[in-house]
């Protein structure tokens, strides 16, 4: 170990650069949630747990939206529905406001 280090030309902050479109942040997950990731990822033999809790992410938030076929089934089932039981046909108010999103 030397007595002294020159960091005149260090540089605070992350050694690593953050690529462009991705945002470095700091979020509390429960222990349980980041230990299945690292197991996920040590069962593979390596890897960054951090990538594949990023992945499950998009999965997620692109699954949780309705297709617009789907949505397109449901209001004509919906409208098909209650014209066969005789009733004056009306759009479901969460129908509308899913065609109206689109």
């Amino acid at each position: 170990m030397k007595d002294r280090y020159d960091f005149s030309r260090g540089k605070r902050g992350a050694i690593d650069p953050v690529p462009k479109g991705r945002t470095r942040i700091t979020i509390p997950i429960d222990d349980e949630i980041l230990n299945w990731f690292r197991e996920k990822v040590n069962a593979a033999g390596g890897g960054d747990y951090c990538a594949l809790i990023n992945n499950a992410l998009k999965d997620y938030v692109r699954t949780r939206k309705d297709p617009l076929e789907e949505v397109v089934r449901r209001v004509v089932r919906e409208e098909l529905s209650s014209s066969r039981r005789g009733k004056k046909s009306k759009t479901t108010p969460s129908a509308k406001g899913e065609l109206a999103k689109r």
